[in-house]
């Protein structure tokens, strides 16, 4: 049996999923476990098309996302301006530098 999970598109693919005439959020019927890219392929997004997805509040990358029934998933694009990378947990300012 099939359960649903709620993916949320923001910013541009906001207006990808209107032109598709999807809700936002829309449900999403899965069985079992889809990794993150899985469920890109199963939406019809690439990967160039996602930078993060938040799994849960909890934001991570595609390539280690793991969605699960029940779970609610946000999808941002490239390009999300600083002060909501900080908000949406994209960046971390106390994290150590990189050189």
């Amino acid at each position: 049996m099939a359960d649903a999970i709620e993916v949320r598109g923001f910013m541009d693919l906001s207006a990808l999923f209107a032109a598709r005439g999807w809700t936002n959020p829309r449900r999403f019927e899965i069985e079992g476990s889809l990794t993150g890219l899985q469920l890109l392929t199963s939406l019809g997004l690439t990967r160039d098309q996602v930078e993060s997805l938040i799994v849960n509040r909890r934001a991570m990358s595609v390539e280690e996302a793991i969605v699960q029934s029940g779970d609610r998933v946000a999808i941002v694009p490239p390009g999300a301006p600083g002060p909501h990378r900080v908000l949406l947990g994209l960046y971390d300012p106390s994290a150590p530098k990189k050189t």
